[in-house]
Order: structure tokens, then C-alpha cells, then sequence
């Protein structure tokens, strides 16, 4: 069983929908069975809430429902409980090294490395914008979300 960890800052907007958008992935290939994923955010302000609704809404109006996740913060058994740990941006991605025992360090990775033909290197934080930073969002999201797919089908199953 591969795990996967898609991490944003306050796990309400950005990792929801990468999360969302690789369920789907998943879905698509049929491997439940082999792949299991989960978000979290580098504080936890927000845990136990749901996502944000603007990243519901846009994940739905895509066929995808987030709105069962509930945000949690990243645990120090995360590191070795998953394979890869996705940051959404460069501050995330400090963050988690900087918790990391060196032993699982080349779990993290950015989600966006997984989506070469997307311009962009940090997923842009929609939270505090309108409604088209979500859907940019999750349009991209979705791009990584098969790239990622993509690696694993070729590297770990």
C-alpha cells in the first residue's frame, strides 16, 4: 500500500483539493486498493473544521465532494506512516524538512514537481482571493494529481 500526504499551511483550502483531485485519480484507476491518502496543514488553527467552502464548491462543481475531510495538523508519525509527502508551496515545504527526522526526508517533495507542464512551482493560496484562485487551484490540482498517479503506478505498484 502506497500513502500519500498533501500538506498546505491550514489544511482548509489547497490540500483538501489536491486530495480531492487524487482520490479521483485514483478512483479512475481503480486502486483503492493500493493507494491511500489523507491532507494535513503545517499549523493546526483550523483542525477539526471542514474545508473551506469555496474549495467545496469548486471540488464539486469538478464532480469531486471534499466536504467530508476534516483538517488536522501534521504529526511527527506521518513522516514515517507515509510515502510521499506532498507540500503545497515553499514555506510548507521548509516547514516539513525542518520537523522531518533525516530518515524520511526524501518523502517530501512539492505536489506541483509532479506537474512539469504547469508553469508554476508553488500552488498559489487561494484562501484570501475570490472564487477563480480556487478553480486555478484545482485545475491545477489535477494536473499533479495525474502526474503523481503516473509516478507511483510506475515506481511503487
Amino acid at each position: 500500500m502506497v500513502a500519500v500526504l498533501f500538506v498546505c499551511m491550514g489544511n482548509i483550502c489547497r490540500s483538501p483539493m489536491a486530495e480531492g483531485a487524487f482520490q479521483a485519480a485514483v478512483d479512475a484507476a481503480d486502486l483503492n486498493s493500493d493507494i491511500t491518502m489523507d491532507s494535513a496543514g503545517t499549523i493546526g488553527f483550523h483542525a477539526g473544521s471542514p474545508p473551506d467552502p469555496r474549495a467545496c464548491r469548486t471540488a464539486q462543481n469538478n464532480g469531486i465532494s471534499i466536504s467530508h475531510q476534516q483538517s488536522r495538523k501534521v504529526r511527527a508519525s506521518d513522516f514515517a506512516e507515509f510515502d510521499y509527502i506532498l507540500a503545497m508551496d515553499t514555506d510548507n515545504f521548509e516547514d516539513l524538512l525542518a520537523q522531518c527526522p533525516p530518515d524520511y526526508k526524501a518523502r517530501i517533495h512539492m505536489f506541483l514537481s509532479f506537474a512539469p507542464d504547469v508553469p508554476l512551482t508553488e500552488m498559489p493560496d487561494p484562501y484570501y482571493g475570490e472564487d477563480d484562485g480556487f478553480r486555478l487551484c484545482f485545475s491545477v490540482a489535477t494536473k499533479a494529481a495525474a502526474g503523481l498517479l503516473a509516478k507511483i503506478q510506475a515506481t511503487d505498484l
